[in-house]
């Protein structure tokens, strides 16, 4: 087949671009042609929160990505629907997570639609955003007219995407895959001598940009819990800031545990996540808000032990007790956890059930759930 993937890649970073870019490899592992459109300009920078919206790393290979698309030009948007449609696709998939994206989408979609034998799919992320404002009532239902099937990630989602779809289009769930494209699983003493850490020590992992509805707070309250000072712990704090810093500096400096946080609060490139995870004994996501989460599939393929939060779609991905615990997104909750986990030494049993489970989540379930609609 011919498809084409409409949002994010590279020359811009992060977990989206990441994930249109594998799955482009697997559909073309898969034996079809795939071009990615991505943007020119993806947002003005006054929206942007964090240092800077591109990649320093070297190009993905073998992939055919353009950059035509500009988010806040409408002239564009239809130029390039034409230019879309003139390729002839079988089906395109359209990468959604913001209302932000929807008018840009929404209009290239129904350019495209001209062509009755194009089937558009909207491949959503986030349908309502964790942090949400007045255009996320007026912006989605243009987007959601415009596509005539869906997959969601999450449970959650496809609940969401109901909300706006009037016409009840058909839905698919297909859990987020397994990032597998960080390198190889490194021993512990590796990981903790590439990040030049303190190999007596032992470290949880917050992975990702920082943002309110992360929850950051609510575990450096719980790190804070005397009882975990007897394990000899460091709490790694890896990922951008993206809002201000000043409030968890001194929230660290307030709770006395400066000495124990380890704050590594820049972008962390795709060559160093390997260790970062490596490193970690269990990865923590004390999310006050979710829907589904590119680094609980991080730490499946490096089969580490997690502790998320029962908020969104985290507890469908995460079998509490299994291979790791689901806990209500408070300090407390948290904190009963991750003494548990060190008391009763249960990083064994949770990294080899994660072994186990990570085969349900490989990228051709998700190819084929979105094929399914052809």
């Amino acid at each position: 087949m011919k498809i084409v993937i409409v949002g994010t890649a590279y020359p811009y970073r992060g977990g989206l671009a990441a994930f249109n870019e594998r799955l482009a490899r697997e559909f073309q592992k898969e034996g079809n042609d795939v071009i990615i459109y991505t943007f020119t300009l993806q947002y003005p920078s006054f929206l942007f929160p964090g240092k800077t919206q591109y990649s320093d790393e070297l190009p993905p290979k073998e992939l055919a990505i353009r950059q035509e698309i500009n988010s806040v030009n409408p002239l564009n948007w239809l130029t390039v629907g034409s230019r879309i449609r003139g390729e002839k696709p079988d089906v395109v998939i359209f990468a959604y997570w913001m209302s932000f994206m929807a008018p840009c989408f929404g209009t290239i979609a129904r350019v495209i639609k001209k062509d009755k034998k194009i089937t558009c799919i909207g491949l959503v992320h986030n349908m309502i955003p964790h942090e949400p404002n007045l255009l996320d009532k007026l912006f989605p239902p243009y987007f959601v007219d415009a596509m005539d099937s869906f997959v969601a990630l999450s449970k959650s989602v496809v609940k969401d995407i109901s909300v706006y779809d009037r016409k009840n289009k058909p839905k698919n769930f297909s859990p987020h895959p397994i990032y597998d494209h960080y390198g190889e699983i490194m021993s512990r003493e590796s990981a903790l001598s590439k990040l030049n850490l303190d190999k007596k020590k032992r470290y949880l992992l917050f992975f990702g940009f920082i943002r309110a509805y992360k929850g950051l707070d609510l575990l450096l309250d719980a790190f804070a819990d005397k009882r975990l000072r007897a394990y000899n712990l460091k709490l790694i704090v890896a990922g951008e800031f993206y809002e201000n810093e000043q409030f968890y500096l001194e929230k660290i400096n307030a709770l006395g545990i400066k000495s124990d946080v380890e704050l590594r609060t820049h972008f962390i490139p795709d060559s160093e996540v390997n260790a970062y995870f490596c490193a970690a004994d269990i990865v923590v996501q004390p999310y006050k808000s979710a829907t589904q989460s590119g680094v609980t599939q991080i730490a499946y393929y490096f089969e580490k032990p997690m502790l998320v939060t029962d908020v969104g779609g985290l507890a469908e991905i995460v079998p509490n007790g299994k291979v790791g615990y689901v806990v209500t997104p408070n300090a407390q909750s948290i904190a009963a956890a991750l003494v548990d986990f060190y008391e009763n030494d249960r990083e064994k049993f949770f990294s080899e059930n994660a072994k186990i489970e990570k085969e349900k989540y490989a990228w051709s379930k998700l190819t084929e759930s979105l094929l399914e609609f052809l």
